[in-house]
């Protein structure tokens, strides 16, 4: 019996350890992306120009609340030109020489450069979440193998 739970112990240490490095991993890719992204668009300088639900005119987007934010109001205004892309066009293709549907297509890009933001700043959080479970699974695992270990003595 001594012999098995010998090995156990030891198998549940190693998974722990395991468990510990990938979270930790998990972690840090985490905060590195966090801070790439918040990076990359203070480089974008994008700002709405007006006070708009929580972003003050002339701030930086540069947080998931703030990109939603402002997503949202260039989405409001886009449909103010035109409910749908299909709307827009009438049936006929795009004409890039017509500064409503130029218009229409570069508040069509911001929109969804925001909306990415919003969805990778998502991301990021559930990933720092399973680093933090993962870490924390591990030292459960790796102590509950040491207590093991020391009892198979």
């Amino acid at each position: 019996m001594n012999k098995k739970t010998k090995y156990l112990s030891l198998f549940m240490m190693l998974i722990g350890a395991v468990s510990l490095v990938l979270g930790i991993v998990f972690v840090q890719q985490g905060f590195s992306k966090q801070t790439w992204i918040k990076s990359a668009m203070r480089t974008e300088h994008i700002t709405l120009g007006i006070a708009s639900g929580g972003v003050e005119a002339g701030d930086i987007i540069d947080t998931a609340k703030e990109a939603e934010v402002a997503g949202d109001t260039v989405r409001e205004h886009r449909h103010s030109i035109a409910p749908t892309y299909g709307d827009l066009l009438g049936g006929k293709q795009f004409d890039p020489t017509d500064p409503k549907q130029v218009t229409y297509a570069q508040a069509l890009n911001l929109e969804n450069y925001l909306y990415l933001a919003v969805a990778t700043f998502g991301l990021i959080n559930v990933v720092l979440a399973s680093g933090a479970f993962m870490i924390a699974n591990g030292l459960a695992l790796g102590a509950i193998g040491v207590s093991f270990y020391s009892v198979s003595k």
